[in-house]
């Protein structure tokens, strides 16, 4: 039988609901280039700020045992940089699908400037603003505070009318759940993105009796097989609260094609693949690709749509 992983996202067609997590093999154009022409189905940019940042000081981050941690620090070309590279795309490649573009101001005034350039563009693809930036020393995570996160919103849809989605953190209580989808929920939002890494965590050299990583102490977001069952909880605590409007993106521990199967069962339409796709590099979406398809063939499922979202409960 004929596996389909044909997706519709935002009124575009993608031939499967792969891409890479923003900060992950997407800093550069040729990094960005090599995604475009892997198996993936799409592919996002680097959180974006206004200018151009180094980032935080090196080490930051480290494959651990079972995933990663880093405290990145919003290391980007600027806004710029990644704009050209879209617009040229769709000048070149018109009857490609569209690519993402992830924005990430340092305050409410810059995510809003950075929306507005976006707007203001010839841009016609998908715009992601990431409210989840764990990894900025003395800078909180704004989805954390749901007064600015709705305040940016609003402000935001007074003026963008393009398609816009939101990355959020992981959250771990229901009574949060219930409070960020109800603020979601007020705006014409095309999509949320589950979840960004898991905060503050630390992991240990026993040898050297050291922390991995130089900022914050060695504190930095988890990644990889650590966060897949949170990244599974917030896919499916936001699809289940959610209008049906607003789709929801996983990200989280995605390894293998039963990991994508899991995510695409809580309900998530698009995957981003982050810890994995950088051990591995862009040949993982070819993989991921076969073993998707291998584990829907198994299950007797020809397209996603047969099974997404209906994760049965005991």
């Amino acid at each position: 039988m004929p596996v389909d992983l044909t997706t519709t996202f935002s009124g575009h067609t993608f031939r499967n609901p792969f891409m890479n997590a923003s900060g992950v093999h997407c800093m550069t154009i040729q990094e960005l280039e090599e995604l475009d022409n892997s198996s993936a189905g799409c592919l996002i940019t680097k959180s974006a700020t206004s200018s151009e940042r180094a980032g935080n000081p090196e080490p930051r981050y480290v494959a651990v045992p079972l995933g990663s941690i880093n405290s990145m620090g919003l290391p980007n070309a600027g806004i710029d940089y990644y704009m050209k590279y879209a617009l040229d795309r769709q000048a070149n490649k018109a009857d490609s699908e569209p690519i993402f573009l992830s924005v990430a101001g340092m305050s409410v005034e810059e995510n809003l400037k950075l929306l507005r350039k976006v707007q203001d563009s010839a841009f016609n693809g998908i715009t992601e603003l990431n409210l989840s930036c764990p990894n900025v020393p003395g800078k909180p995570q704004v989805a954390y505070d749901f007064e600015t996160t709705k305040i940016i919103l609003t402000k935001a849809f007074e003026f963008f009318d393009k398609p816009l989605g939101v990355k959020l953190p992981p959250f771990f209580d229901f009574a949060h759940f219930d409070a960020m989808a109800e603020i979601l929920n007020q705006f014409p939002l095309t999509y949320v993105n589950c979840i960004n890494s898991v905060g503050n965590g630390l992991y240990i050299d026993v040898e050297k009796e050291s922390v991995v990583i130089k900022p914050k102490n060695g504190f930095g977001g988890l990644g990889g097989e650590y966060v897949k069952p949170t990244a599974l909880a917030n896919v499916r605590a936001f699809y289940t609260r959610l209008n049906p409007s607003i789709k929801v993106i996983g990200t989280g521990g995605i390894k293998t094609g039963r990991d994508a199967f899991e995510h695409l069962l809580c309900g998530a339409t698009m995957l981003q693949v982050g810890t994995q796709l950088h051990e591995e590099g862009v040949s993982i979406f070819e993989r991921l690709t076969k073993e998707l398809q291998e584990v829907m063939a198994e299950k007797g499922y020809s397209t996603i749509d047969d099974f997404r979202g209906k994760l049965n409960s005991l």
